[in-house]
């Protein structure tokens, strides 16, 4: 007996100790800032979140097209003292001493001249001059590493296609297409020299560590030379989201999160192969975070649409805007959460959307209207909740990965207005490591 229960003791530290050198990488869209009303988010509105975050990345600075370095992409709020979300992101590190702040580039949201990414790549100048540039601004304002967020071309969506479309697709298929980008390889090296540049030249400051993000939507076999760059960077964060939008997908709403494939779908378009790639390309476990998102994607349903509301069905563009975000197609989980029926089972409250969820753990939870007799106010979302973050948290613990990030703070419930917990996915999936 006495055996057993040392054993036992044995085996709840090592738990113990896995779950503590578990990562949780908390990403921070500074656009919040300038939200309105309750989706407005201020450096003091993180404070409940970091006792349960590993990093904290503040997203996103950006390229200057011109000089190729590494820009704040809003001067007035991340550098000026009137704001200086720097300085007021990296001094949290005085009340969580253990946090890591990074900066992190590029993110989908730097839009001006997007080939500039490309062009960086292409040219050994230009490199020097991001990398440069990069260090300074950390070493300036106190960051602890750069997240390399790098918006690498992606590939093209899903098409619904006639007979006649499938046919010609075949035909194409069998005898080649146009590649979505003409230079993969040279750009696939030239990203490859930037993380080793980028690497040494943080390696001597403190030193400084370093993070890729593989955005969703890129080919990740065909930009990163995983041998060549993964003893090179700390961490790997694998976005395994948006695999379906309302802006790539716009007549077809389906799961856009899906943790495995779901029947007669992309077998690639998923995170378990996502990270299946990383691990059979031999990238340590320990190195992949994958992601978590904290909002919806949402398509608008019409009178075409199947009234079972199952995935994949026939939609009609982006959903309308939520009230906070203001962003067509998105919604932020407490918008998603004011638009369930019932969801603190309130009396009398009318019922908004139909929530439908996944006994099977595998592809994620859906809401639905349908619409009216007209055809209009019809509403179909894919969204992430605590119940989904924490199975992607388990799955993450089950391949004994490195952690999970949390894309993004500002869109999780930081007032905590669905239930009055605050962050509750981030919770979800801290307490599920």
């Amino acid at each position: 007996m006495k055996s057993l229960i040392i054993l036992a003791g044995l085996l709840a530290c090592a738990a113990a100790s896995t779950a503590s050198t578990s990562k949780v990488v908390c990403y921070y869209d500074s656009k919040s800032y300038v939200r309105e009303s309750q989706a407005r988010m201020l450096p003091l509105d993180l404070d409940p979140a970091l006792s349960f975050c590993t990093h904290l990345v503040y997203g996103y600075a950006g390229i200057q097209p011109d000089t190729s370095k590494i820009v704040s992409l809003n001067e007035n709020l991340d550098i000026d003292r009137a704001h200086s979300n720097f300085r007021a992101i990296t001094s949290m590190k005085a009340k969580y001493p253990g946090l890591k702040v990074f900066l992190s580039v590029g993110g989908d949201v730097d839009t001006e001249e997007a080939q500039k990414y490309n062009n960086v790549l292409e040219s050994a100048q230009a490199r020097t001059a991001l990398v440069n540039s990069g260090v300074v601004l950390a070493q300036q304002y106190d960051f602890d590493g750069i997240d390399l967020a790098w918006q690498f071309p992606k590939y093209k969506p899903k098409k619904i296609r006639s007979g006649w479309g499938s046919f010609w697709h075949g035909v194409k298929k069998t005898f080649g297409t146009t590649p979505v980008d003409e230079k993969e390889t040279e750009h696939r090296e030239g990203f490859t020299a930037l993380v080793r540049e980028m690497k040494q030249a943080l390696s001597p400051n403190k030193p400084m560590q370093l993070s890729i993000t593989v955005l969703p939507n890129v080919n990740a076999s065909v930009y990163f030379d995983v041998p060549a760059i993964i003893n090179l960077v700390d961490f790997v964060n694998l976005g395994a989201y948006d695999y379906y939008t309302p802006e790539r997908n716009p007549k077809e709403a389906d799961y856009s999160t899906p943790l495995y494939t779901p029947q007669n779908r992309n077998p690639l378009h998923n995170a378990d192969a996502l990270v299946t790639y990383w691990l059979q390309a031999h990238a340590p476990p320990q190195k992949l975070i994958l992601a978590i998102p904290t909002f919806g994607r949402t398509w608008k349903l019409d009178s075409d649409s199947e009234i079972a509301g199952v995935p994949p069905l026939h939609a009609d563009g982006a959903g309308e805007a939520g009230p906070y975000t203001k962003t067509e197609s998105l919604l932020s989980y407490p918008e998603v959460c004011a638009k369930l029926i019932n969801p603190n089972h309130q009396k009398g409250m009318l019922p908004h959307l139909r929530k439908v969820t996944d006994p099977s753990k595998r592809f994620g939870t859906y809401a639905f209207r349908l619409p009216d007799d007209n055809g209009e106010g019809g509403l179909w979302v894919s969204y992430e909740d605590p119940d989904t973050a924490g199975q992607r948290a388990a799955y993450v613990k089950a391949k004994n990965l490195g952690g999970v990030s949390i894309m993004d703070l500002s869109l999780d419930d930081f007032r905590g207005l669905c239930t009055g917990d605050k962050y509750p996915i981030l919770r979800a999936a801290k307490y599920r490591l």
